[in-house]
């Protein structure tokens, strides 16, 4: 089992940006709703503090609190890129230093709140499913962490 100390600062501050950033991927996506897909992020964290001990890399990386920090990208377009690329770096990252379910379960847990963020506004309106650009968000989630 992989841990923090695994793990360079960098990467390790690679790792743990991947997951709130495509929050933020799926939340700027769309307007509207920033709030409670913020809200659902964090219940997201939450629950997987909840599920504690099923990966111990998993429960480190779910301690540490989500930092989003959208106001220093100038455009949408920039804030995507950045956060692909982060998600393609923790990915190869954990590929080379963490076993493939680690890497299964940092995939899963990311896309999942993706997911969630997409929901959550969609839920507070009375409406179902999620958008055509949040779904392109995610889309482009899931391929950098392929």
């Amino acid at each position: 089992m992989s841990t923090k100390q695994d793990f360079t600062e960098q990467e390790w501050e690679q790792i743990i940006a991947g997951p709130p950033g495509a929050g933020m991927l799926v939340i700027t996506a769309q307007r509207g709703g920033m709030f409670k897909e913020t809200l659902s992020m964090a219940k997201a964290y939450a629950e997987a503090r909840q599920q504690h001990g099923q990966s111990e890399l998993l429960d480190e990386i779910v301690a540490t609190k989500p930092k989003l920090d959208h106001t220093r990208y100038h455009s949408p377009e920039e804030l995507r890129e950045h956060v692909l690329s982060v998600l393609g770096e923790a990915r190869a990252t954990l590929a080379g230093k963490a076993s493939p379910e680690e890497l299964d379960q940092y995939r899963a847990f990311t896309v999942n709140l993706a997911h969630r963020v997409a929901a959550a506004h969609k839920e507070s309106a009375g409406q179902e499913g999620v958008s055509e650009a949040e779904q392109a968000a995610i889309d482009s989630v899931e391929q950098a962490l392929a």
